[in-house]
């Protein structure tokens, strides 16, 4: 991905097929996170609280990524794993044939805020 200086951007610039799952990966987490900054770091949107980014996502060229703590991947594996995705110490990948459900990403967005104290 590019450079972006705002979600916008970084959404506009990713590839077509990922832009709606992208735009709805923001719009939950911005529904979970109503508080939090709306941020560029790491070269990923992301929503920070203080100066904690708890929730970031990303575009590749066939999937995309949401990235919270790795307590609330470890607290939600098992939701993970019922919906079918794979998942990392720090994030999760879907992709338009596998997309990642409105109430995981809440519940992973709001997990990750609880394990970092906030």
């Amino acid at each position: 991905m590019t450079n972006a200086s705002d979600h916008d951007a970084y959404i506009a610039a990713a590839p077509e097929p990922l832009r709606p799952l992208l735009e709805n990966l923001h719009a939950q987490l911005s529904r979970a996170l109503p508080d939090a900054e709306v941020v560029i770091a790491y070269k990923m949107p992301g929503f920070r609280i203080g100066k904690t980014i708890i929730a970031g996502y990303a575009a590749f060229a066939k999937q995309c990524g949401l990235y919270v703590s790795h307590g609330a991947i470890s607290a939600l594996s098992g939701d993970i794993a019922e919906a079918g995705l794979k998942s990392t110490k720090m994030g999760v990948t879907f992709s338009p044939g596998k997309p990642i459900p409105d109430p995981l990403i809440r519940k992973l967005a709001q997990a990750s805020r609880a394990d970092h104290g906030l």
